[in-house]
């Protein structure tokens, strides 16, 4: 049976420490699926939005208005450490597989980019490149780009590969860092952004999605800078998440309702963005059916929204403490989780279900997070050759004995394993070094041979003679 769960975490607006332990507890493991029910929590957290990370291993969260990232063990379930920073943390987001050691990166206050290597503790930093706070970060699949929005209403899109290199950074005509500069900006809004989501697609063929204050949603191909397509709301949108099969976007609102933004309204065969006979049309305008309201007595602010492993469910964390849940089919609210979280959820992320026949487990996992070391983070942090160097240092666990050979095994495999040389392997390089030794030279390689042959036999006679 399938198991889906998801973390809630929240925002204690109050300054003095609480008295209950109800709201000491800022990070929630809640199951969804089959049954719902609260399985963890986390105490001493407040987060604001887009300032949650999971992993496999560990839960990275941001606290609100404080330089300080608290980590979290899954597997402990306690508090493995507090990282400080040297500015403040806006946002986090993961780059890497869920079930691997990755790379934590956050945006600053300040408006600068922050990797850590979470098995390594090297940390990168780079220059200022937005004007004001960073508010929301995305990856793509592939983990190759990394989209940063931030209060200045621009959008960076950078090469997560040129950020982590061991390179020595080259200048561009300007003095800035090439590694450390963004590939392109996309500049189209006018006000801060308040969410940015990337496509599930692997090809060039992914795009990401951005809302902001001003009121409008955009499609994006980052690869080249394409506005591809704008959608104009009613209302200022707070969240945003993105269909499994990017059929289609869902926003939260203020007044704590939800609207989806269907790509496919018009029943084509693809993306409405995609479409070239649609790509220079004017923005539109959802139609208002599309967007699902809350009942009177429910209503509260809606600060952030998840969708389930197949789409079929939507859920939304509100100011009140309250996790609603929407039938996407129906087009309306359903039902309202019984957990009382009693703080605003500011993040909601569905982890990977659990419970697949034939998964094969990872052979390796983070059981401690290795801290930055502050004092290897710089600029020019790199190497003129490109060289790792000599103390880079993975530190990682293996869960059970690495197959030495697959089934049926490599030539590779037999080679390794066997006590010399596989008896095959050598049958062969004799074949193939044989059938060199036959090969028919030409006139010209002939003639060059008998005088090389002449050549070795008077050196070996000099040799001799001495």
């Amino acid at each position: 049976m399938l198991t889906e769960s998801f973390i809630a975490s929240t925002l204690n607006l109050e300054k003095k420490a609480q008295a209950t332990t109800t709201k000491d507890v800022g990070i929630h493991l809640h199951e969804y699926q089959p049954i719902p029910s609260l399985k963890t929590s986390f105490k001493k957290s407040s987060t604001n939005g887009n300032c949650l990370a999971v992993n496999a291993t560990h839960v990275f969260a941001a606290q609100a208005d404080k330089s300080v990232i608290h980590v979290y063990s899954r597997e402990r379930e306690n508090q493995e450490a507090i990282v400080p920073f040297q500015e403040r943390i806006t946002c986090l987001a993961l780059a890497g597989p869920y079930d691997g050691a990755g790379t934590l990166v956050l945006g600053t206050e300040g408006g600068r980019l922050i990797l850590w290597e979470l098995a390594t503790g090297r940390q990168i930093s780079t220059p200022q490149s937005h004007l004001q706070p960073i508010t929301c970060l995305t990856l793509d699949p592939t983990f190759n780009f990394l989209l940063s929005g931030s209060s200045d209403s621009n959008i960076h899109v950078w090469s997560v590969q040129s950020l982590l290199s061991f390179s020595q950074p080259a200048e561009n005509d300007a003095g800035q860092s090439r590694l450390y500069s963004p590939l392109r900006t996309l500049t189209n809004h006018r006000a801060p952004i308040t969410a940015l989501f990337s496509g599930h697609s692997g090809s060039k063929a992914n795009f990401a999605i951005s809302a902001a204050k001003d009121q409008t949603c955009m499609i994006w191909d980052y690869f080249t800078g394409t506005l591809l397509r704008t959608f104009l709301l009613s209302s200022t949108p707070l969240c945003l998440t993105l269909d499994p099969a990017d059929r289609a976007a869902y926003v939260g609102y203020e007044d704590g309702s939800v609207q989806i933004l269907d790509f496919y309204k018009q029943e084509q065969l693809t993306h409405t963005h995609r479409d070239p006979a649609h790509q220079t049309t004017s923005p539109i305008q959802p139609p208002t059916s599309d967007r699902w309201c809350l009942p009177d007595s429910l209503s509260s602010a809606a600060q952030s929204i998840a969708l389930t492993y197949d789409g079929s469910t939507l859920l939304s964390g509100h100011e009140n403490g309250h996790v609603y849940a929407w039938n996407i089919a129906a087009g309306k609210y359903a039902s309202t989780l019984a957990t009382d979280f009693s703080l605003p959820i500011t993040n909601l992320v569905f982890l990977p279900p659990t419970g697949f026949p034939d998964k094969e487990p990872p052979n390796v996992k983070l059981v401690n997070v290795i801290k930055p070391r502050f004092h290897e983070s710089s600029i020019g942090h790199g190497n003129n050759d490109g060289m790792v160097p000599w103390n880079y240092t993975h530190t990682m666990q293996f869960i059970h004995p690495l197959p030495l050979f697959k089934n049926p095994p490599s030539n590779m495999d037999r080679a390794l394993t066997h006590p010399s040389f596989p008896g095959s392997m050598l049958d062969e390089g004799v074949a193939e070094l044989s059938a060199i030794h036959h090969v028919h030279p030409s006139a010209s390689n002939s003639q060059e041979n008998e005088t090389l042959r002449s050549e070795n036999e008077s050196l070996k006679n000099q040799l001799d003679a001495a």
